[in-house]
């Protein structure tokens, strides 16, 4: 009988535009020094995270192989990813729907029996060595070079910096996140704290999952002005999907010795991970919209109309084909829910609701339009767009409040899904609000803006404090 091998493979991808240039990087490891075996690293070209983070899978598992070649069912791999997609899949917990992943799972999953696999995921700060190789390979791609080991700086550790500790025989079902995860998870946690170089605002693919992470707090003044409605949206199209590159047999080498000498430059800052991005959806029309009426939190809380409903599907269609999107948070009111609900079916995730999200209540003026509220209500009306103190007539929410809670909301949802992409699914002033604040811009600047129904923007949030504003008002996918 074979004596059991056992390997810890940590894998990563990125993509810098999501589809657009992208790499991955793969490390084998021994889990009784902490020593890496071998690395693997390439550019790909043009792929989504999700490919590059599959690629990394597969070079990692075929590294570990090549090591052992005589190992047969006797090597035991645990495969470590900040990739909650690739490790919920592979587990066998998540069903595979995007037509480019399908062939890039069987091509893993062939490599070792599956009783020799288990995976578990890890924070991205955990996973540095891969991610650094990946950066290599996607700075090699940008510079026309082939990524070389000899050349690579991401063994950054020292072997005295790794604990030795081997982990438990491995034991239960393929993918059990326990099994040997304790051990392994000591003998590599002291190893993963030097800064790695970051790529130009990378989108994040599917990272992070549940385990809470502080962020700092995002600052800014808070005193938004919302629009009561917005514009028809424009007809609608789906929005075209970056073909996947085949996959290639990786670059692999045995890993080098640590660098001698310190990064300069960007290598040298902070490495602050990769930010929490608010991928902001409204959503899509009720009854009230084309009529452009006040329709807050304190109206009649109305349903998507049909064609509400079809937009929340083109939008549902665009987001399954982007594969970014990890965590969905909606607002509680209908339309919201009935939005988020259509893409969560297709993305096949849970939908958290925030109350915090919700629309302005816009008091006595709830389904009236502009123009009724100016005939009825002119006093009020012109306090409220002078002040983002003054509230609707009859006891609506001031801007300033509406401000509070949805920066409040904003704080806690940055910190839950640290690292990760969440669309939250929400209305005209939180949207606006959050976008203002991001660029610190003053409160007129909110009547500045036009969103549409069922529109997308997007921010990042930096674990510096610092936001950047990538998209706003985003119709393609209507088209």
């Amino acid at each position: 009988m074979s004596v059991a091998r056992q390997v810890v493979v940590e894998a990563d991808g990125g993509s810098r535009g999501n589809p657009g240039p992208a790499g991955y990087g793969a490390v084998v490891i021994d889990p009784a020094t902490g020593e890496p075996l071998a690395e693997a690293a390439e550019y790909i070209g043009v792929a989504t995270n999700n490919v590059a983070e599959y690629r990394g899978l597969i070079a990692g598992l075929t590294a570990a192989k090549a090591l052992f070649p005589d190992a047969g069912d006797a090597l035991r791999v645990h495969v470590r990813m900040d990739s909650k997609l690739v490790v919920e899949q592979m587990s066998g917990r998540w069903k595979i729907k995007h037509p480019d992943m399908k062939p890039l799972a069987a091509r893993a999953a062939a490599i070792l029996p599956p009783s020799s696999v288990t995976y578990e995921w890890i924070p991205r700060a955990q996973n540095k060595h891969a991610d650094r190789l990946a950066n290599e390979a996607m700075d090699a791609g940008r510079d026309g070079r082939t990524w070389e080991a000899s050349a690579s700086t991401a063994a950054l550790d020292t072997p005295s910096a790794r604990t030795a500790s081997a982990p438990p025989p491995v034991q239960g079902p393929p993918g059990d996140q326990a099994a040997g995860a304790a051990r392994a998870r000591a003998a590599l946690a002291a190893a993963r704290g030097a800064a790695a170089p970051e790529g130009l605002f990378p989108m994040p693919g599917a990272q992070e999952p549940e385990p809470p992470v502080e962020a700092a707090p995002v600052t800014g003044a808070a005193a938004p002005a919302p629009e009561p409605s917005a514009a028809p949206a424009a007809e609608p199209s789906e929005a075209p999907v970056a073909p996947a590159p085949e996959p290639s047999a990786a670059p692999v080498a045995s890993a080098p010795e640590p660098a001698a000498t310190p990064q300069t430059g960007w290598g040298s800052a902070p490495d602050l991970g990769a930010p929490a991005t608010l991928v902001l959806l409204r959503h899509g029309e009720t009854a009230l919209t084309p009529q452009k009426r006040f329709s807050g939190s304190g109206g009649t809380d109305p349903e998507l109309s049909a064609t509400g409903r079809d937009q929340a599907e083109r939008a549902a269609a665009h987001f399954a084909a982007l594969g970014t999107v990890q965590e969905i948070v909606s607002s509680p009111l209908r339309r919201c829910r009935e939005t988020a609900a259509a893409v969560a079916a297709r993305l096949g995730l849970d939908v958290h609701v925030d109350e915090g999200l919700r629309e302005t209540d816009f008091g006595a003026w709830e389904g009236l339009t502009f123009g009724e509220v100016r005939e009825r209500h002119g006093d009020d009306l012109t306090a409220w767009l002078a002040s983002p103190d003054a509230a609707p007539t009859g006891g609506g929410e001031s801007f300033a409040e509406v401000a509070g809670r949805v920066a409040a909301a904003r704080d806690r949802i940055v910190a839950r899904y640290a690292g990760r992409t969440v669309l939250l699914v929400t209305h005209v002033t939180p949207i606006k609000t959050l976008v203002r604040l991001a660029l610190g811009a003053p409160p007129e600047a909110l009547f500045r803006m036009e969103l549409s129904a069922a529109s997308i923007s997007a921010v990042a949030y930096y674990g510096d404090g610092n936001a950047s504003v990538r998209l706003f008002n985003d119709t393609s996918h209507l088209r």
